[in-house]
């Protein structure tokens, strides 16, 4: 699975760099962004008994950006997300969730992402792309607000933000596939925050 996750990560990387070549375009044009760790993660939403949500958030999201900066749309992205570090704030919760009755982060440590398309979508954008959970892989759309900025950072590089949400079934993923929805919602609502840098 991690060898697939690295190979579709390359191929996604790849595609602008060799859009950018044949088409003559100058590579300046063509930038990499990778994400601030210290400022990016996932927050996850999910209902409990119909009367109430729990809120997470996993910490450790590593994403790279090839960005066209002369057409947006041409861009890439991936991203890989530690599931281990969940947190919802209760650790025996925690426990629970990373156990085999839920993620079984012994056996599915990572999720992945990697984008296929690219739109304008008013000021923002819509991201589409394969998102791998506890070892199954399913379509995603995502809703992006950005980028904003660049601004400098401290470390003198260009920095700038995006945020986007989605909607999960966590049953099309496999999780908790024996907790019934009255307990645990099927709908996952998720936020990704990321901050990157312009390497």
């Amino acid at each position: 699975m991690k060898q697939m996750a690295v190979l579709t990560g390359i191929l996604a990387l790849a595609t602008p760099l060799a859009l950018a070549q044949t088409s003559g375009q100058i590579s300046t044009q063509i930038s990499t962004w990778t994400s601030d760790p210290m400022h990016s993660e996932v927050d996850f939403n999910i209902e409990h008994m119909s009367v109430s949500h729990v809120h997470g958030r996993i910490g450790n999201v590593a994403a790279t950006i090839v960005l066209n900066e002369a057409d947006i749309t041409k861009s890439a992205v991936t991203a890989t997300i530690d599931v281990s570090t969940i947190d919802t704030g209760v650790a025996a919760r925690d426990t629970d969730l990373k156990s085999d009755k839920f993620f079984d982060v012994a056996k599915f440590s990572t999720a992945n992402f990697a984008s296929s398309s690219v739109a304008k979508n008013g000021s923002g954008l819509t991201v589409t792309g394969n998102f791998t959970l506890h070892g199954i892989t399913k379509p995603v759309v995502l809703t992006v607000e950005g980028p904003t900025g660049p601004v400098p950072g401290r470390d003198k590089k260009p920095h700038s933000g995006f945020t986007a949400t989605t909607t999960i079934s966590r049953g099309d993923f496999g999780i908790g596939a024996k907790i019934p929805s009255a307990m645990v919602g099927d709908t996952v609502k998720l936020t990704i925050e990321l901050e990157v840098v312009k390497q």
